[in-house]
């Protein structure tokens, strides 16, 4: 899913889709809260707007940088390629991770300039306990299942839409509210707002991220097997299906009949499609 773009191009798109989430998600958070006093309607809110404007910044940007935004799914991606698969390489993940993390700050930053409040104070929600980093082992390890599981499936076009319908409703099934982000907890730290986060709760938070990264990697190497097994059977399939339409007799082969004079493209060969092949 992503383009062959240079590292700096990417580093950028991380940067600012990061940004981007940031500010959609404690800009809606400040903007429930002003509404109403109702937190549960806050929530809802705040859940609806994250969810799409996040399917949004992975439609966007994942055919640049892949669109991680979060540490713990570049930290996957670098040990997918490890381990014999498609991914990132240490310098890359490096770069992207400091990329989303000054991006989520950025945003974070943004965010409480837009709606007039001082910028960069620090959150004082203290976000404590137990079974909150539970949640965040939940959380973190569900959406890297969501990730690598449709990528080890051969379905990675329906990423965007699946990842932001997990966060949507992990925010409300587990007890933490679903950060399940490394660099947007340490963003959401510089805002004291509806989803701000106290800086002596992250190293909890972050910690109890890493380790659902590392749960969600061996459920989908359970479920899924490696990515360069996974990737192993798709080419099977792909060679046994064009021997297939090699030995069909011709009447078969040839069934589809071609476009009518005058008609479009084929297979949708147009500017639509070219609009959401890869970036070069």
């Amino acid at each position: 899913m992503t383009a062959h773009a240079s590292l700096p191009r990417r580093a950028a798109a991380e940067f600012i889709g990061t940004a981007g989430l940031l500010v959609v998600v404690i800009g809606s958070g400040i903007q429930a809260a002003a509404l109403t006093r109702d937190t549960g309607v806050a929530l809802v809110a705040n859940t609806f707007a994250s969810a799409i404007g996040l399917g949004l910044i992975i439609t966007l940007f994942g055919p640049l940088s892949g669109a991680h935004l979060n540490p713990v799914v570049t930290l996957t991606s670098w040990w997918a390629r490890r381990r014999g698969g498609a991914g990132l390489g240490g310098q890359e993940a490096l770069v992207y991770t400091a990329a989303q993390t000054a991006g989520a700050i950025g945003g974070a930053v943004l965010a409480d300039a837009m709606f007039g409040r001082t910028p960069g104070t620090f959150a004082t929600q203290v976000r404590d306990g137990g079974h909150l980093l539970i949640g965040e082992v939940v959380a973190t390890a569900g959406l890297v299942l969501v990730i690598q599981g449709l990528e080890r499936i051969g379905r990675p076009r329906l990423i965007p839409g699946a990842v932001a319908a997990y966060i949507a409703a992990a925010i409300w099934f587990t007890s933490s509210g679903s950060f399940a982000n490394p660099a947007g907890t340490i963003g959401r730290s510089f805002s004291d707002s509806f989803t701000g986060i106290a800086p002596q709760s992250l190293p909890g938070f972050v910690a109890a991220q890493l380790v659902g990264g590392v749960l969600g990697l061996l459920l989908a190497s359970l479920l899924y097997g490696s990515s360069r097994a996974a990737r192993t059977v798709s080419a099977e399939v792909a060679t046994v299906a064009e021997v297939v339409v090699e030995v069909l007799p011709g009447p078969v082969a040839g069934a589809v009949p071609g476009p009518l004079p005058g008609a479009g493209p084929v297979d949708g060969a147009g500017p639509t499609k070219a609009a959401y092949e890869t970036i070069g």
